[in-house]
C-alpha cells in the first residue's frame, strides 16, 4: 500500500478503522500516516469520521486510538496465554498429536538404516510414519550416546 502511495496510484486511503490499519502502537501509526501525507495522499477512516487528514486535532486523536489498539493487542495475547494455561491445567495435550510411537526395535532399525544408507531424515520419516524432527532426534541420540 505504501509503495502504491509513493507512486501516487491513489489520492486517498480509506480504511475501516484505525485499529484495522495497524496495531503497532502510536509511533508506527503516526509514521505510516506521515508517510502518506509526505506522498500527498490523504487518509480517512470509514467508521471514525473524526479521523481524516484535514482535522486540526488529527494527531491527538490518532495517538489515542493507536495506543488503545496496541493495548487491545496486548490484552488479546494475555487472553490467549491464559486460555492455554487453563487448558494445560485441565490436562489437555496441546499441539499436533504424535504421528506414531516407535518400538525400541524400530528405533534401532531406523538408526541402522540411517548409518547404512545415508537416507535423509525426510525419507526415514516417510518410511516410519514419524515426523522429520522425530527422525532427526532419534538418530541424534545415537550419536550423543556413542562411546
Amino acid at each position: 500500500m505504501l509503495l502504491h502511495a509513493s507512486q501516487r496510484k491513489f489520492d486517498v486511503l480509506l480504511f475501516w478503522s484505525l485499529d484495522r490499519l495497524t496495531r503497532e502502537g502510536t509511533l508506527a501509526t503516526l509514521q505510516y500516516l506521515e508517510r502518506l501525507t509526505s506522498y500527498q495522499v490523504g487518509y480517512k477512516s470509514f467508521t471514525e469520521p473524526y479521523l481524516d487528514s484535514c482535522g486540526t486535532f488529527k494527531d491527538v486523536v490518532i495517538s489515542l486510538l493507536a495506543t488503545m489498539a496496541k493495548q487491545e493487542r496486548i490484552r488479546m495475547g494475555e487472553r490467549v496465554r491464559a486460555g492455554i494455561a487453563q487448558a494445560r491445567r485441565a490436562g489437555k495435550r496441546l499441539g499436533r498429536p504424535p504421528l506414531r510411537v516407535l518400538k525400541p526395535t524400530e528405533v534401532a532399525e531406523l538408526r541402522k538404516e540411517r548409518a547404512r544408507t545415508k537416507a535423509t531424515f525426510r525419507e526415514l520419516a516417510t518410511k516410519y510414519r514419524i515426523s522429520v524432527f522425530t527422525a532427526y532426534q532419534l538418530c541424534k541420540k545415537r550419536v550423543a550416546s556413542a562411546p
